[in-house]
């Protein structure tokens, strides 16, 4: 497509201001650590120490300034306008709560005590047919099975049951911060190539599934077996990397001898069988109703009363990590929804290796089934560049915690483990840009299956 015959539209007033408090912020996730800071200079639990440590909560930023956003909208067209908007009935700006509302629902289940024992059981299970220390062995089986699981399950189930088995297994027992962030990288970029064995887990996928016709057999056949690919390539090599690191926390854990890396941490009776698949019906409810906001929402309430009921085998219900993953991702497609006038066009002029390439930086600083929707709209796309689109966005997902649906639960649970100093983004980028570019290759080169 030429360039020239793009037509690029003149943003109004509420575009432009979406845009920039858009970019502020992205600038605002990249500087948490410096409100951290400065909230110590305040008196402990004064205004301004709290106010200081809310900025620097990075789950909080987008839906701080979405609101502002809104309170300018209401400003500039009135509340039937703003009302209209948040209720999705705007036919020239899109706005879709039902991902944020599932991406919360699903976490709460899925970060229950059932469900996590469930997945440690079958991670150790396979892990034991591996011929390597039981610390090494369950560490790579848990970055493989665990991502690839999201093409059946969600990529955001996927992301906190394999973040809350690392934690627990490995974030929580004392690693350094290289493997810490090294294995984040791998994890959000796994994650966010693992969910494309089927044409509805991942968001990226979802967006355009349909507008183009990519059924599941598509999907495996022209990405699924080259992220698997990738996803092994990647953990390989990091247990490659940090093999004896994880050898040496297995020795020097008492847990980790004679396979007691499997039990629970704490000495609880384990959850009856019952129970566990009580919560997988639960889990499969609100999975097989993604589309329908009503519908999962009403399971999930379902669900809290049998938590209620079964507490003595629960642990903390993770509601508040992920509500504000929920409020994290209802702030970005508030903003997302004006990014249009300048995203849809831009998409359109690149040729298919520019798109690609373009794909997965812009991936970085916009959510990547933003991205992809917005190139579902562009009229006499390829079939080539369809492809190009879809594999940068998937590929470039774990770059940020921005980049993908699923990041933020995922971050959300993990950070404790990195101190008072948080997660870095830049280290995040860092980390995760090799697993990145094995995902890049493994995507563009590796041919398509039929």
């Amino acid at each position: 497509m030429n360039p020239a015959d793009i037509a690029v539209s003149h943003p109004t007033p509420a575009e432009l201001v979406a845009t920039i408090l858009f970019g502020i912020a992205i600038l605002h996730t990249f500087s948490v650590k410096r409100f951290e800071v400065m909230a110590h200079r305040y008196p402990s639990g004064s205004i301004g120490e709290n106010l200081l440590h809310v900025l620097a909560e990075v789950e909080v930023v987008f839906g701080l300034w979405a609101g502002l956003f809104i309170g300018v909208l209401s400003f500039l067209h009135g509340k039937e306008f703003v009302v209209g908007y948040l209720e999705g009935r705007n036919a020239t700006y899109t706005l879709e709560f039902t991902e944020p509302a599932f991406v919360f629902a699903i976490m709460a289940v899925a970060a229950t005590r059932p469900v996590i024992q469930l997945a440690t059981r079958v991670i150790a299970a396979l892990a034991r047919l591996i011929p390597l220390p039981d610390a090494l062995s369950f560490f790579g089986v848990a970055l493989i099975v665990g991502p690839l699981l999201g093409s059946f399950i969600t990529e955001p189930a996927a992301m906190t049951v394999t973040a809350l088995v690392l934690k627990r297994r490995y974030y929580d027992r004392g690693m350094t911060n290289r493997l810490m962030y090294g294995t984040l990288g791998v994890l959000f970029v796994n994650v966010s190539i693992g969910g494309t064995l089927s044409n509805f887990a991942a968001p990226p996928v979802l967006m355009v599934a349909s507008t183009w016709g990519f059924d599941n057999a598509h999907m495996i056949g022209h990405f699924g077996w080259k992220a698997a690919t990738a996803v092994f390539i990647n953990t390989i090599g990091l247990c490659a990397i940090f093999g004896r690191e994880l050898v040496s926390m297995g020795e020097r854990e008492a847990d980790f001898d004679e396979g007691s890396l499997f039990a629970a941490p704490e000495e609880r009776p384990p959850v009856p069988m019952w129970l566990v698949l009580l919560h997988c019906l639960f889990l499969a409810g609100v999975v097989l109703n993604s589309h329908h906001i009503v519908v999962f929402m009403g399971i999930f309430l379902f669900f809290l009363g049998v938590v209620a009921v079964t507490e003595e085998h629960q642990d903390r219900l993770q509601l508040r990590e992920a509500l504000l993953v929920g409020f994290f991702l209802g702030g970005l497609v508030t903003l997302g929804g004006f990014q249009k006038w300048w995203l849809k066009p831009l998409i359109g002029s690149l040729g298919e290796v520019q798109l690609f390439l373009g794909a997965t930086s812009l991936t970085a600083v916009t959510d990547n089934a933003a991205l992809t929707y917005l190139g579902s709209l562009v009229d006499g796309i390829t079939d080539a560049s369809k492809f190009a689109l879809l594999a940068g966005a998937v590929a470039g997902g774990g770059l940020t915690v921005i980049a993908n649906a699923p990041n933020p639960a995922g971050y959300g649970i993990l950070r404790p483990s990195f101190g008072e100093d948080g997660i870095s983004p830049l280290g995040l980028l860092l980390a995760a840009l090799p697993a990145t570019l094995v995902a890049m290759a493994c995507l563009w080169f590796l041919p398509s299956a039929w």
